[in-house]
């Protein structure tokens, strides 16, 4: 009897051990995400506040270019609020919307040589950098944490204690997007070089 109790009382004390080693393992690659996220999130409200400056600065120059300053504008307030999957659509629409401000931009030979407006889109462009660069991470811990409460001994104790499945930040189809190779011949009968989706190179004349 004394030897059952024992064998019994060892039993539970590896269950209970094995329970408590699950979930700081949990908690540890959920700290991971959150602190990747906040890293993140960090450089979004960067952005946020370098936008207004940038739109004042070009306004002067670009004065039939409204359009593209407005969607700016109402994009900026998207990227500070809403869930994960809020943030990373507005963050890729906004990257679009300055890649084509920077593009207009080339047309205003005195705005690109302002310095003010010089600073600014090399803050915006390191900006970018960072997010690209910290989004890594931050997919990266995601994925581990996902995999720990979905996989076994994990996802016994994930559901109970509250432990849920959290969201990627995803990149811009034109950065996830495989590369397509265009083999058609030419007038010439030379098949064309490997480009990327949507470059104009895939376009027909």
């Amino acid at each position: 009897m004394v030897d059952l109790l024992t064998t019994v009382g060892i039993v539970v004390v590896v269950i209970v051990a094995a329970a408590v080693l699950i979930f700081n393992g949990l908690i540890g690659k959920r700290n991971r995400v959150q602190d990747a996220w906040a890293q993140i999130d960090v450089q979004l409200k960067r952005r946020y506040d370098l936008i207004p400056n940038l739109v004042e600065t070009v306004k002067g120059y670009m004065k039939y270019e409204k359009s593209v300053l407005t969607q700016i504008t109402q994009l900026r307030s998207s990227i500070v609020s809403g869930s994960v999957q809020d943030k990373a659509q507005a963050n890729n629409m906004l990257s679009g919307a300055l890649k084509s401000l920077f593009a207009v931009a080339e047309n205003y030979p005195d705005l690109k040589a302002s310095q003010t407006y010089q600073n600014l889109q090399t803050e915006l462009e390191n900006t970018e950098n960072k997010i690209s660069f910290v989004r890594t991470s931050y997919n990266d811990y995601v994925l581990d944490y996902n995999n720990a409460i979905q996989q076994f001994p994990g996802n016994i104790l994930a559901g109970p204690m509250g432990f849920k499945r959290m969201d990627f930040f995803q990149a811009p189809e034109e950065e996830t997007g495989a590369i397509k190779v265009d083999l058609t011949s030419d007038n010439s009968g030379t098949g064309s070089a490997p480009t990327a989706p949507g470059s104009k190179a895939q376009k027909k004349q």
